[in-house]
């Protein structure tokens, strides 16, 4: 079967508002699990945070691969999950350590900026040509940290945690554009529940080793919130994956950007957040500069939130 027959078959199945607006609520249950995260790191630690969450995720993640039909993974493709669990873990320890740190939607703003990494990694890992479009894409990018950063400077509330917090997340979105390169080679060969299971394995045995010393219990008053965080995170990344098999990335795109709206609303109703209007015009040259990367190559200048 060709792809365009492919493609005209599924969109066939639903409506085509349909997967745009399933994705739009998936952004927002992601963008709640961001916040939920932020009270979670604030309160017990970004390593206790995404250990516990790693170790629920996988019990859950696996009772699903358990029940359905599912297949032995070959040792190359064990050692895939075991490289991409590395980076993902890098990618959620400088995240959610930058987010206990900085405004929500800040954050959320500069992750944005990882799509357009991932177009330089694919030039320099895949050998594929930079075009013009990439470079455009990424000065907008730039322009956007730039006045971000700036915007902290200016602040009379400005700290040295604030600009560590800033760093922490750039670094995270280096990470995360090559997870992206990781993920587009890890979907040709394993099926999604079996990738979140054995991400969230990984996950959980590299930071374990540390446990000995750096591991608490968490306090009981902080389960249910952690429960909360798992289902947010599986659901989103079920009807993103949902979304993404039903439709074009062209149209599905846009909707991931609406993750800055979420974290506005939800950095100012539970974090009393202001946010200054450095942080909006950075956001949205990052995001200008995002949609022009797409037209360049939208496989890999689609940001892929469900990995986080």
């Amino acid at each position: 079967m060709s792809e365009a027959v492919k493609a005209s078959s599924l969109a066939g199945a639903v409506s085509p508002m349909t997967p745009v607006l399933v994705c739009a609520f998936a952004i927002f249950l992601l963008s709640g699990m961001d916040a939920a995260m932020k009270t979670l790191v604030i309160a017990v630690g970004v390593y206790n945070t995404v250990l516990w969450r790693s170790m629920v995720a996988t019990v859950v993640a696996g009772a699903a691969w358990s029940a359905g039909a599912r297949s032995k993974p070959t040792f190359a493709v064990l050692r895939l999950h075991a490289l991409r669990a590395a980076v993902v873990g890098i990618v959620l320890i400088c995240f959610f350590w930058g987010l206990a740190r900085l405004p929500l939607a800040e954050a959320i703003g500069l992750s944005f900026i990882a799509p357009l990494f991932a177009l330089f990694l694919a030039a320099l890992l895949l050998g594929e040509r930079i075009r013009r479009q990439t470079i455009w894409a990424s000065l907008a990018g730039i322009a956007g940290v730039a006045i971000i950063m700036a915007g902290q400077f200016g602040r009379e509330s400005y700290s040295h945690d604030a600009m560590l917090g800033t760093a922490a997340v750039l670094v995270s979105t280096v990470f995360y554009g090559y997870n992206l390169i990781l993920a587009r080679q890890q979907a040709q060969l394993a099926k999604p529940i079996e990738i979140m299971l054995f991400q969230n394995l990984c996950v959980a045995i590299l930071l374990g080793l540390a446990a000995p010393w750096l591991a608490v219990a968490l306090p009981t008053n902080l389960w249910l919130p952690l429960a909360g965080v798992t289902v947010l995170s599986l659901a989103g990344q079920f009807l993103m994956s949902w979304s993404y098999a039903r439709a074009e990335a062209q149209y599905l795109i846009p909707t991931e950007y609406s993750a800055f709206i979420w974290a506005i609303a939800l950095g100012w109703f539970f974090f009393d957040e202001a946010v200054a209007w450095t942080t909006l015009t950075g956001a949205c040259l990052i995001v200008a500069g995002c949609l022009i990367a797409a037209r360049a190559n939208p496989k890999l200048a689609e940001p892929i939130e469900a990995t986080v």
